[in-house]
């Protein structure tokens, strides 16, 4: 990886052996076409490969309490690209992402940029989660975490970072950047971020939708994320 590509990407894990390395291999290109310059996995204390599958790909691995906002914001501290891209250890990005990304890039485009969501699943109930998540991302302005977060670290520093949240940080740091930059602030790239629907195939797709929105419902009703991330998993 090249000192002088822009871009550090940060991805917390956390038994993700299994999924870990296809996140990985979908950021290669853009690391040998000099938009990368490095990745750099913090894990939460996995007890399977995770660390090693990570170091065996060249990424930086470094370890954190658990808790997904404080293993971000772990991340971010030591990164040193002038560029962030945090993304999720389940989730793999469509090989078009580059292009969309050095693009905004070269326009030092103000505010920050997410994914389109999908998941990797067939059939129709994960094609309309996913459309009503970017449905709520284009008028509520609150994309998933899943959809990862790309934005110039003076943009991040500016409004503060990620706080070592163990729930709800994706929510919480979009909202500040909202307040900073306005709606416009925020930008989604055509490219998709395939994640996960490991957790809808368990719990049932309806199940798992309004789970998660009685859980944000009671975020911004202001009940502590330490206590809703009791549940969460």
């Amino acid at each position: 990886m090249s000192s002088a590509a822009p871009v550090s990407v940060v991805i917390p894990t956390l038994n993700v052996a299994a999924r870990l390395p296809a996140c990985l291999d979908a950021l290669a290109p853009a690391a040998v076409d000099g938009l990368v310059r490095e990745v750099i996995v913090v894990d939460g204390g996995s007890t399977d490969m995770t660390a090693a599958i990570a170091e065996g790909f060249g990424a930086t691995a470094i370890k954190s309490a658990p808790g997904r906002g404080g293993q971000l914001a772990a991340g971010a501290r030591v990164a040193r690209g002038d560029w962030l891209l945090f993304l999720h250890g389940d989730t793999v990005l469509e090989e078009t992402w580059a292009p969309e990304a050095r693009g905004f890039v070269e326009a030092d485009a103000p505010g920050a940029a997410v994914f389109t969501l999908a998941f990797d699943a067939k059939g129709v109930a994960p094609k309309i989660v996913a459309a009503g998540a970017m449905a709520r991302t284009a008028i509520l302005k609150s994309p998933y975490g899943d959809q990862g977060l790309f934005l110039s670290r003076t943009l991040y520093n500016a409004i503060g970072g990620f706080k070592e949240m163990p729930l709800f940080e994706d929510v919480e740091i979009i909202q500040r950047i909202i307040r900073h930059g306005g709606r416009g602030a925020l930008h989604v790239f055509k490219s998709k971020a395939v994640t996960s629907a490991d957790r809808y195939e368990r719990a049932g797709y309806m199940r798992q939708v309004l789970t998660n929105a009685w859980r944000l419902a009671r975020y911004h009703a202001g009940v502590s994320p330490e206590k809703l991330a009791e549940r969460y998993r």
